[in-house]
């Protein structure tokens, strides 16, 4: 189950929409979760009361049109699904929402299975048998 944070500076809901859909897609074909596994959090910065502060780091240059993708998922990837997520979540933010992928920065967190609750007060993935998010 990951779990995804998506920050976009003045973005429309069809944006934020469109960049949830393209690393929802991402995650399902790079690491395979499955289609039903979704849990976003979208937000827009206005730019005035809430914004998003970027620079040149890296020498790669960013606008205004910047997004800030952080994902959390139980641990167990390798690199390789790494770089394959985070080349696809540029390629369909680009697709989809017409995010340039120099403008698309993503973080990966991970956990163990009890650091997941769905609700009722219980650690489902610490339960045998889930299917790993």
């Amino acid at each position: 189950m990951p779990f995804v944070r998506i920050d976009a500076l003045r973005a429309d809901p069809q944006r934020l929409e469109a960049l949830g859909r393209a690393v929802h897609d991402a995650l399902v074909e790079a690491i395979g979760i499955p289609t039903d596994d979704l849990f976003q959090v979208l937000t827009s910065h206005d730019g005035t009361r809430s914004t998003l502060r970027h620079d040149d780091y890296l020498g790669i240059r960013r606008d205004d049109d910047i997004v800030f993708v952080a994902i959390t998922l139980r641990s167990g990837r390798t690199a390789e699904q790494k770089q394959a997520l985070y080349r696809r979540i540029a390629e369909l933010a680009e697709e989809y929402a017409g995010t340039e992928p120099r403008n698309v920065l993503v973080t990966l967190t991970e956990n163990e299975p009890i650091d997941w609750s769905f609700g009722e007060g219980v650690a489902q993935y610490a339960e045998a048998g889930l299917p790993r998010g």
